[in-house]
């Protein structure tokens, strides 16, 4: 595994599908990954801080994961297939112990994007692949 970073995300309010681009932390690989829009969305009010009045379904998420003993340990991106990508959440519970849970990348960027600087890491293969 690889730690990187979202680099940027691009909005096109007229689109329905976004773009997300994960870069390598302290390399040059990069990559971009298509995503809908709700989920670029909530990627960007994360973000920017933006608060809203009842939780979102991703504040909803990481309440659930803290009010039952765990913390969001890390987001991976673990495989690309046919143009699809693959991504679990390591959730790591009081007593140490981690449950990997499947998930698309953009619901666990908008996570980790909910708690600044918890890694994202991606699959060496990943990145020859892609990157």
């Amino acid at each position: 595994m690889v730690r990187c970073h979202l680099s940027h995300l691009v909005l096109d309010e007229d689109a329905d599908q976004q773009t997300v681009f994960i870069s390598e932390t302290g390399g040059d690989r990069r990559f971009a990954i298509t995503i809908g829009r709700t989920e670029a969305m909530a990627i960007d009010r994360a973000l920017r801080g933006q608060a809203f009045p009842r939780p979102l379904t991703h504040d909803l998420l990481m309440t659930s994961i803290t009010v039952l003993g765990g913390r969001l340990a890390e987001g991976r991106i673990v495989d690309v297939r046919d143009g699809t990508y693959f991504a679990v959440l390591v959730i790591r519970q009081d007593d140490g112990s981690e449950t990997e849970i499947d998930c698309r990348p953009s619901d666990a960027l908008a996570l980790l994007a909910r708690q600044p600087g918890t890694p994202l890491q991606v699959a060496d293969t990943v990145l020859d692949e892609v990157g």
